[in-house]
């Protein structure tokens, strides 16, 4: 299937390096981006984030970014939030980062 995202993550991801006017990790986003399924976000997306949030007390976004990975049928959704793996509509896998 290949990576699936939310069009929320284009805004989350790009805002900082916007902002410090760091053309090199923009690139990087640019090409992350192009190899990836960027997913609007629907009504139906918006339904399923609004039952993930009350269910799990999730922020908003993060129940988008979820909500986006469930229906898209994704196989697994990865964060670096522990707290998400919470969720049990979709195998969530936790990215440890390394020192």
């Amino acid at each position: 299937m290949g990576l699936v995202t939310s069009r929320l993550s284009r805004l989350e991801c790009r805002s900082k390096p916007l902002r410090d006017r760091d053309a090199l990790l923009l690139d990087r986003y640019e090409a992350l981006f192009g190899n990836t399924r960027v997913v609007e976000v629907s009504a139906t997306i918006v339904e399923t984030a609004t039952e993930l949030r009350s269910r799990y007390g999730f922020r908003s976004p993060d129940s988008i970014h979820l909500a986006t990975a469930i229906e898209a049928r994704a196989d697994v959704f990865l964060t670096g939030d522990a707290l998400l793996a919470r969720c049990a509509e979709i195998r969530v896998s936790v990215l440890i980062p390394t020192p």
